[in-house]
């Protein structure tokens, strides 16, 4: 059984965890895996968004821990870098599609992308205490950004499940919606992110991740030499023929600047 799934539609690339029989729980080949899925997404124009999640009503229970595998610490956690950095440096727009349980590495994986839909049945654990571990995957620098830093520790020291409208509540799930809908929502959902400027949206993305530690004055200054190169591509002036002819905009993110050597003087 191939323990991730890979599903392309409209510029959509789904990855699904496929271990349901141990509710999508990340074993070392998957998570060899989903590094390398995520970093060929990066070399892959054709991709405009992505959606992760997991098969058999499960989200991710974490990092399977009742394999016996017969290797070092040091280069299993090197598995989950490998995976958590891949998916923070995607240009690409990601969302999270989160049915049932997202437990620990689970849920700091979900918390890696930049939207997360769930279903009200979804709950949600920093289980590491728990389990006699510290916090991983990314945990400790996503949730003080995202929660602040009280929330923050109470939800890793004592390791409380918490429902999806209570992450909602606390801005750790976008959006909450029906079982039977999240489906259909997340396709509308992608299909907007994949018609987006490309460029613009990575551009975006990643001045929002630098302006989380930066001065406002930094964060004008990334703006400033980051504007310039949307104003270099087909996309700018495709928005403004788009809304002068209403009509639907089509953003490619190809360039408009001529190649060096392309016009003669």
């Amino acid at each position: 059984m191939t323990s991730l799934l890979t599903d392309d539609r409209d510029g959509v690339r789904t990855l699904t965890l496929n271990r349901p029989h141990r509710r999508n729980a990340i074993d070392g080949p998957l998570w060899e895996a989903l590094a390398a899925a995520l970093r060929a997404i990066q070399r892959d124009e054709g991709v405009r968004a992505v959606v992760l999640t997991g098969a058999g009503g499960a989200f991710c229970s974490g990092a399977d821990i009742g394999t016996g595998e017969d290797v070092h610490p040091r280069y299993k956690l090197q598995r989950l870098t490998d995976v958590a950095m891949a998916l923070h440096e995607l240009a690409v727009p990601t969302v999270a599609k989160v049915t049932g349980v997202a437990v620990g590495a689970g849920w700091n994986l979900a918390l890696g992308c930049d939207l997360v839909v769930a279903t009200p049945e979804s709950t949600f654990c920093q289980i590491f205490a728990k389990r006699g571990l510290s916090v991983d995957l990314g945990g400790s620098w996503l949730l003080p950004r995202l929660v602040g830093l009280q929330q923050a520790k109470r939800l890793v020291l004592l390791a409380d499940t918490i429902d999806a409208a209570e992450a909602h509540a606390l801005g750790l799930v976008t959006w909450v919606r029906a079982a039977d809908e999240i489906d259909a929502f997340v396709e509308d959902l992608t299909g907007r992110l994949a018609a987006g400027p490309p460029f613009a949206l990575a551009q975006s993305k990643a001045l929002l991740h630098d302006g989380a530690t930066t001065t406002l004055a930094q964060a004008l200054a990334n703006e400033a030499r980051a504007q310039p190169g949307n104003f270099a591509t087909r996309d700018a002036g495709e928005a403004y023929a788009a809304f002068a002819a209403k009509r639907q905009t089509e953003f490619t993110g190809r360039w408009a600047v001529p190649a060096a050597g392309s016009e003669r003087s």
